[in-house]
């Protein structure tokens, strides 16, 4: 059971940049707007600021209001960067300097979207782990070695908050929620707005392997498309290899030099994501599961899934712990 908990008002600020993500900034903003619904009170505060106080377009052409200025802001208990497309434009030798100064006054530092090329370019995620959208994973990889980026949703390291964009901010937020306030009223924030569950920081997000490896590598494309296309009933190697042109010599290199891994443990993984996804979002037994990822037997499926994520698939459909209610966390 969670415990109870002192309710100090937490202020977030939300510096957009230009072109950055509406839908992002959104699925931030909201789920605090329904905490404080659910409990009654003004537990969040937030505002929209920007350098110079002027609402800036977001990618879409829309803008948020009010919008002030940074330098009119007072005491905030995470600090956000909101990117969006063309973020490299978006980052001036202004904001890297306002960003170092926040970070001088240990103000804690989060990122939505590709805000976290801005800290990035700030030198305020060297040493951190981190996470942005899939899109920029391989260039911030290579451009800042330092960075220990990685390919979650989302990632807490100490006072520093990063996540992808689209629907990750949500579960940034959901998880935020959670340490303050506790599961339950994090569980009713994301029943409100129609969440199956509340992911995880060691949830990944959903990484095309064309982004992964680009779209010039057409037989490796083929190959990992034969395989999402035969999940219940796997194909053999030389079977893929009769349907793609390649022989299994050739399949067996592409995935070592551009994966790193061999064609048998890719597919598994394949199979095991789509187990979790069933596990985690339907109601199916753990049987149909089995059968519909292509698993011989239960034993056999539970094995793999242990190995692959620590823990028996069964741990998936245990509900949680008994939390407060709305009540006693007031």
């Amino acid at each position: 059971m969670d415990s109870p908990v002192v309710l100090r008002k937490c202020r977030y600020a939300f510096l957009t940049l230009p072109h950055y993500s509406l839908i992002a900034v959104a699925n931030a903003i909201e789920p605090l707007r329904m905490a404080n619904r659910l409990v009654g009170r003004d537990v969040y505060e937030w505002s929209v600021i920007s350098l110079d106080g002027r609402a800036t377009d977001a990618s879409s052409g829309l803008s948020l209001s009010p919008t002030g200025a940074l330098d009119k802001l007072g005491p905030i208990d995470i600090f956000f960067v909101c990117g969006g497309v063309n973020v490299r434009d978006a980052v001036s030798p202004a904001l890297l300097a306002c960003l170092r100064r926040l970070a001088d006054r240990r103000v804690p530092l989060g990122a939505l979207c590709t805000g976290g090329y801005a800290l990035a370019r700030a030198g305020l995620l060297d040493n951190f782990r981190a996470t942005i959208h899939w899109e920029n994973l391989s260039a911030l990889r290579e451009e800042f070695p330092r960075v220990r980026i990685g390919d979650q949703l989302f990632t807490i390291d100490r006072d520093r908050y990063t996540c992808s964009g689209g629907t990750a901010p949500l579960d940034l937020m959901l998880n935020l929620i959670q340490q303050k306030l506790g599961s339950r009223i994090s569980q009713l924030v994301s029943e409100q707005f129609i969440v199956e569950r509340v992911r995880k920081d060691t949830d990944r997000q959903y990484v095309p392997l064309r982004a992964q490896i680009g779209t010039s590598h057409r037989g490796l494309l083929r190959v990992a498309q034969l395989m999402e296309e035969n999940i219940e009933k796997p194909l053999s190697l030389e079977r893929i290899a009769k349907e793609t042109g390649l022989s299994r010599r050739q399949i067996e290199r592409l995935f070592k030099r551009d994966l790193n891994c061999v064609p048998k443990r890719y597919y598994l993984e394949m199979r095991l994501r789509r187990a979790r996804e069933l596990l985690l979002q339907t109601s199916m037994p753990i049987m149909e599961v089995t059968a519909a990822c292509g698993f011989q037997s239960p034993p056999h499926f539970s094995k793999c899934y242990r190995n692959q994520f620590g823990y028996p698939p069964s741990s998936e459909r245990k509900p949680g712990s008994v939390a407060p209610s709305v009540e006693a966390v007031i």
